[in-house]
């Protein structure tokens, strides 16, 4: 005995087909689209002088050497958008500079970073102000108008406490505390 179906219809009025054939098809579009992607787009982590600044590594670390041969640390306070920094060095430093320069750069996002002029206040103490409220963490570089010596740091925002930039290896602390704990 033979079974016959009476549904002849051809194969591509069938639904599975289409349904076994709709996996394969997203994917060659993805790959189509993500090759579309990374074709147009500019990767912006990718720097043109990069030989460049790698020889410049070697001046910064120079001037945070030079920062460790003074002694200079960096206590930095916060009230709002005000900013002081108060300087203290080791017996070889003769004079403050008029003016100091901090850095504050965001790790992910480069439109917000700022540059703030610190204005001698006396007794090694500087004042400024940001340009907007931050939050969060951010990368903090203090230098002088010379480009003499640099002191940095992470600094965590949000916190209450004034935190501490230092140079050579004890740099890398996050708001390391004024009191030291």
């Amino acid at each position: 005995m033979r079974l016959q179906s009476s549904d002849n219809r051809p194969w591509y009025k069938e639904p599975w087909p289409w349904i076994l054939m709709a996996g394969p098809m997203v994917v060659v579009i993805a790959g189509f689209t993500t090759a579309w992607l990374a074709i147009l787009s500019n990767d912006g982590l990718v720097m043109d002088d990069y030989y460049k600044q790698g020889l410049a590594i070697n001046q910064q670390l120079q001037r945070e050497q030079k920062a460790g041969d003074l002694g200079l640390q960096g206590d930095v306070m916060r009230s709002g958008e005000q900013l002081r920094v108060m300087l203290s060095a080791g017996p070889g430093q003769a004079a403050w500079p008029e003016k100091l320069t901090l850095r504050i750069t965001h790790p992910t996002r480069a439109g917000m970073d700022q540059h703030v002029t610190l204005v001698a206040a006396g007794a090694g103490m500087f004042s400024g102000k940001l340009e907007t409220e931050i939050s969060g963490r951010w990368h903090v570089v203090l230098e002088d108008q010379s480009g003499q010596w640099r002191l940095v740091g992470d600094w965590q925002a949000d916190a209450e406490e004034s935190f501490r930039l230092l140079s050579g290896d004890a740099a890398s602390t996050i708001n390391r505390n004024v009191t030291g704990r």
